[in-house]
């Protein structure tokens, strides 16, 4: 097993040997690939370790570094990395990938299922081999171009699921945003209602003394109705009129 000074120096050997064109491809090689998983700008396997993610990192990482890359989107594949890095070693993120990677990976199984009942050789192998066979083939090229494109297929539902749910999240926030502004225009149109009538009490209660008082002014110039005569003076109230004879 190679020790940390064995592997720097195989790393400055590698670097050393790795021309201004590799480097410049790796940069399009990053920015290329599926922005919703991290194996992928790594170019890892889903069966990587915490140390293959941390080794791989470090190579690639110096391999793409915008003070050793000429190419003008260097800065960028070297941002794709660390966040790549990231995720894989975020255990709730990592465990999420691998997630998504497992169902993929049944999904292609319940297919692969339903071609052997077609395919009765193939089939009778397996059952011999004991899983060796069916191992074999989940290991093959073919197969992991599958799992992968599978994985992207997951990976971008899922996303997209997210996105639109916190859509509704945003409109939903808004829309209490916006019964929360009204609630308070309405208090706030309330309270300076009560102020208002608040502010001219003493004045209503002023004109209603006045009115207690003497009644209804006359204003000056203006006529005063002619009083009814009622029949009995003892009485307040008004009588209709009596006609004689």
């Amino acid at each position: 097993m190679a020790t940390e000074l064995e592997e720097e120096q195989l790393l400055k050997s590698f670097f050393a040997e790795v021309s201004e064109v590799e480097r410049e491809n790796e940069v399009v090689r990053i920015l290329s690939c599926f922005k919703l998983n991290p194996f992928e700008h790594l170019n890892l396997p889903f069966d990587s370790s915490l140390d293959d993610v941390k080794k791989q990192y470090r190579k690639l990482s110096l391999l793409v570094h915008p003070d050793k890359c000429k190419h003008p989107q260097a800065k960028d594949a070297f941002g794709a990395l660390a966040k790549a890095q990231q995720l894989l070693l975020d255990p709730q993120e990592r465990e999420y990938i691998l997630s998504q990677v497992n169902n993929a990976r049944e999904e292609l199984r319940i297919k692969r299922k339903k071609e052997l009942r077609k395919d009765s050789a193939s089939k009778i192998k397996s059952l011999v081999d004991e899983g060796k066979f069916e191992h074999q083939y989940e290991q093959s090229k073919e197969v992991q171009q599958q799992l992968k494109l599978k994985v992207r297929e997951i990976l971008t539902e899922q996303e997209w699921r997210r996105r639109k749910m916190q859509m509704r999240i945003s409109e939903e926030e808004g829309r209490l945003k916006k019964d929360e502004e009204e609630t308070k225009e309405m208090w706030k149109r309330k309270r300076e209602h009560e102020e208002q009538w608040e502010g001219t009490r003493e004045q209503r209660v002023s004109s209603w003394r006045d009115f207690m008082k003497g009644g209804k002014k006359v204003k000056k110039g203006e006529l005063r109705p002619p009083k009814l005569k009622t029949e009995d003076p003892n009485k307040s109230y008004v009588q209709r009129p009596v006609k004689r004879g």
